[in-house]
């Protein structure tokens, strides 16, 4: 009988996620706990993010335990909990993480989430030596992953996260569905869309009918608003079907007469402990303005947690899967503070496997949208943006209907 050797039998891999949700996280868990097994590792779930490692701990055993990847969210759930000093919360907490670490016997510890979650794994890394593995996660997909999307011969260094394209999907169906409505009633929609400081998610938008969108990356100052406005009118009255979609990331700046400073709006001024306030308003101040100035009738429409919630995308599952092989070989390696990316986006998706590096969780920083992907004077996405989004993104098909009523007019 053949013996069989388990290189890591007897060690313990945790695994927590942090942050927001999306609709990949439970396929990551699944793809990475799938690999760390096969090492020979006990896999912990830890709940609730960094929470999960403060205090008393909350900590569960995954260990052969039957996962479901495309269920989306987290079945570890998260938090927004930053165990360093902030500004909000300056209690060094670090030590309960690390004492919690021994008392559960956990080796390896693996975080799935954007630059703050990982941002606190570097600091642990860098500073106490823990072995950390660190994996993309973010609807927003402004995680700086080096990945390059080649262009009619021209490389542009865009970003590729999990969850991302899974996102980008839910915002462009939801896009074309409320076509119908806008349409309609002659209406022009505008719709908030979640991205604090990139527009990523905001072009998958337009994948689905809207029009125009305004993105983070370009401060609305008075000379703007006004020039977005005119072109508003201009594309509504010489629509043949009278019905216009705007779409608009909540992280806009929008020109603050009261201040002077085009500043983003907030929906609350309480903030979370990486310093983040909680967006929400823009699309009604947009909408409000329109009505007011160009006396079209408009109404405003948060896509909000719609865009992050539901199924993980079949794309998402399987590019989670040849991240979570990128990272069995970092762990074979014994090589932490590394975290696994996409190089090289390709026209075949099987190579793509084929493709995967180790990036220094030193590196890990926020990327804004490339400019090569937006065209400001049109208040719009590009065509090479389009190309980007439709390797992992299907166009909707749309609810249309091309009407053509013969006009009747009065016998008398």
């Amino acid at each position: 009988m053949a013996k069989v050797n388990r290189f890591f039998a007897g060690k313990t891999l945790g695994i927590l996620t942090g942050g927001g949700d999306t609709p990949a996280l439970n396929a990551s868990i699944e793809a990475l706990k799938a690999r760390a097994e096969i090492l020979g590792f006990n896999v912990y779930g830890i709940g609730r993010g960094w929470k999960g490692l403060l205090e008393e701990g909350d900590i569960v055993d995954l260990t052969h335990i039957p996962y479901d990847g495309w269920y989306g969210g987290t079945a570890l759930r998260s938090s927004r909990t930053n165990p360093m000093p902030t500004k909000k919360n300056p209690v060094d907490r670090s030590p309960q993480v690390l004492q919690n670490l021994k008392r559960y016997g956990i080796d390896v510890l693996v975080t799935i989430g954007g630059d703050d979650t990982n941002g606190a794994a570097r600091k642990l890394y860098e500073k106490e030596g823990i072995p950390v593995i660190g994996f993309p996660k973010t609807i927003d997909n402004d995680v700086r992953t080096h990945t390059i999307h080649n262009y009619q011969g021209s490389e542009i260094e865009t970003c590729l996260c999990p969850g991302f394209p899974s996102a980008a999907q839910n915002v462009a169906y939801f896009t074309s569905k409320i076509c119908t409505t806008a349409r309609s009633h002659s209406r022009i929609m505008v719709l908030e869309v979640m991205g604090r400081d990139a527009g990523w998610l905001t072009g998958a938008a337009t994948f689905g009918g809207a029009a125009m969108a305004l993105i983070p990356e370009y401060e609305m100052t008075p000379d703007k608003i006004e020039q977005f406005y005119a072109k508003v009118d201009e594309m509504y009255k010489n629509s043949k079907d009278k019905y216009l979609i705007l779409a608009v990331a909540e992280g806009t700046r929008w020109f603050n007469k009261n201040t002077g400073k085009a500043e983003i709006v907030c929906a609350s001024t309480e903030v979370d402990e990486f310093g983040h306030p909680r967006l929400g308003g823009i699309s009604g101040i947009i909408a409000s303005d329109i009505e007011k100035r160009l006396k079209i009738e408009t109404r405003s429409q948060v896509i909000g947690y719609y865009a992050r919630s539901g199924q993980c995308s079949e794309y998402d599952k399987r590019y989670v899967n040849i991240l979570a092989d990128k990272a069995l070989d970092l762990l074979l390696r014994e090589d932490f503070g590394k975290m696994p990316v996409l190089k090289h986006l390709t026209s075949l998706i099987e190579l793509e496997e084929f493709h995967t590096f180790a990036m220094d969780m030193g590196q890990v920083e926020n990327k804004p949208l490339p400019i090569e992907y937006y065209d400001a004077a049109n208040f719009n996405f590009s065509e090479k943006y389009t190309h980007f989004l439709g390797h992992f993104t299907q166009k909707p098909q749309g609810a249309f209907h091309s009407f053509d009523f013969p006009k009747v007019f009065p016998k008398a």
